[in-house]
């Protein structure tokens, strides 16, 4: 006998799509979805493995605003020939923000860089590549709620 995807029980499963996912539930399960099909215990490993099993790990990345944004910002706008009020207009934000980013006071946001790096043509974001962190797991079995609190 399998587990239930939802509750965990052991017991017969049924193969129920659960709004838009199918999932091996038990018969108590099975009322939040429509079942498709009745599944035995080697069917139900079978679609788990071939599901996740041969997923290849793709590299994580995140966009970050480069270091030393506020220097490059004030350089290529004095390149332009803009005063601080001006570059603020043309990009339809405040004076204080543009006052605020070149003494980086505040970090911009993806959106205002976005604006930035159109307007003065220099490059602010940059795409960096998250490291896997490996977390060791003692005990045996699936990991809590409980365990990512004690973790932390």
């Amino acid at each position: 006998m399998s587990r239930c995807d939802m509750c965990g029980k052991e017991t017969e499963l049924f193969l129920t799509d659960v709004e838009g996912t199918n999932l091996n539930v038990c018969g108590d399960c099975s009322k939040f979805g429509k079942v498709t099909r009745k599944i035995n215990a080697t069917q139900s490993i079978r679609t788990r493995r071939s599901q996740y099993g041969n997923i290849p790990e793709e590299e994580e990345t995140t966009m970050v605003i480069i270091t030393g944004f506020g220097n490059l910002i004030k350089n290529a706008r004095e390149k332009l020939g803009l005063k601080q009020d001006d570059f603020a207009r043309k990009i339809n934000e405040k004076t204080s923000l543009v006052h605020n980013l070149e003494s980086e006071h505040h970090e911009p946001s993806m959106r205002a860089a976005e604006k930035i790096e159109k307007f003065l043509n220099i490059k602010l974001i940059e795409e960096v590549k998250l490291e896997k962190s490996n977390l060791e797991h003692k005990k045996s079995g699936a990991m809590t709620i409980g365990d990512m609190i004690k973790l932390k």
